[in-house]
């Protein structure tokens, strides 16, 4: 007997009544559902099969993380995932030493279920927490704070895990959507990126005004960066007799350069164009 109120049907009534006698639709508990759910068997299933049920009793719910959130901030916060949850979950995936991303961190469970697992087994887990909303200072941070010295009072009132954690807020971006630099950031922020992107080292700042472009040596490839915020720098001859570092090699941005390639090759120098747009120069 079909529902009265089925409005269409998603395949054909020869298919529907092969399901009906083969047993594959659940119209609910009560047998009322508007419209069935499809049932899969695992003799049927093909690929790896989850042998394991959570229940929502053991690893909580969105009702109890939005009740928790609530002890711990006084406000509320969307679909929180449930603290044991994701405790559960890095108990099968990491271990005592890991390092967690979250990248969408939201409220902070990622980081109160890793204090909390630290404090339980005296792990030394660490966690990296992203957020790109408003939020992230009155709320995420401010969650994790409250985890870590303990919040609520009298009864209610929860220890701290303990441990620490550091805040930071994203600058500027130093290039833009088009790939270009972004100039607005500094020269000084400029050479840093570019010479942590060309060797992966922590950048130190030379203090000779006769060296103002050079960048620093590392691997004996000697790295400069010439480089002027309102005028288009050119790696010619001039330039190169200014240069006074000895390498094995040699790496120089600039806007242009006039210097033949086949002789770039003999004084192993490589050139490579500053990102930015020099028609607005």
């Amino acid at each position: 007997m079909y529902p009265k109120d089925t409005a269409v049907w998603a395949y054909s009534k020869e298919q529907y009544e092969m399901h009906i006698r083969d047993n594959l639709l659940y119209w609910g508990t009560d047998g009322k559902a508007k419209s069935p759910r499809f049932k899969k068997f695992l003799t049927n299933h093909q690929g790896v099969v989850n042998r394991t049920l959570w229940h929502y009793d053991d690893v909580g719910h969105t009702q109890g993380a939005t009740s928790g959130i609530k002890r711990i901030l006084q406000n509320g916060f969307p679909t929180p995932k449930p603290t044991t949850l994701i405790e559960r979950i890095l108990k099968i995936s990491t271990h005592e030493d890991a390092i967690v991303l979250d990248s969408f961190a939201g409220s902070g469970t990622t980081a109160h279920a890793v204090l909390n697992m630290n404090k339980a087994d005296g792990g030394n887990r660490k966690f990296i927490l992203i957020e790109m909303e408003d939020y992230a200072d009155s709320i995420t941070a401010e969650r994790v704070k409250r985890v870590i010295s303990g919040y609520g009072e009298s009864k209610n009132a929860v220890d701290g895990t303990g441990g620490a954690f550091s805040y930071y807020d994203l600058g500027d971006a130093l290039l833009l959507q088009d790939g270009n630099l972004n100039e607005e950031v500094g020269v000084a922020k400029i050479r840093e990126y570019v010479w942590y992107m060309e060797t992966k080292e922590t950048f130190e700042q030379t203090e000779n005004p006769d060296m103002s472009y050079y960048l620093g040596l590392c691997r004996n490839t000697a790295y400069y960066f010439y480089y002027e915020k309102d005028k288009v720098t050119t790696l010619d001859h001039d330039f190169l007799s200014d240069i006074k570092k000895k390498a094995d090699s040699y790496i120089i941005y600039a806007d242009l350069c006039t210097i033949p390639e086949d002789e770039l090759k003999k004084w192993s120098i490589t050139f490579k164009k500053i990102p930015r747009d020099i028609a607005k120069l």
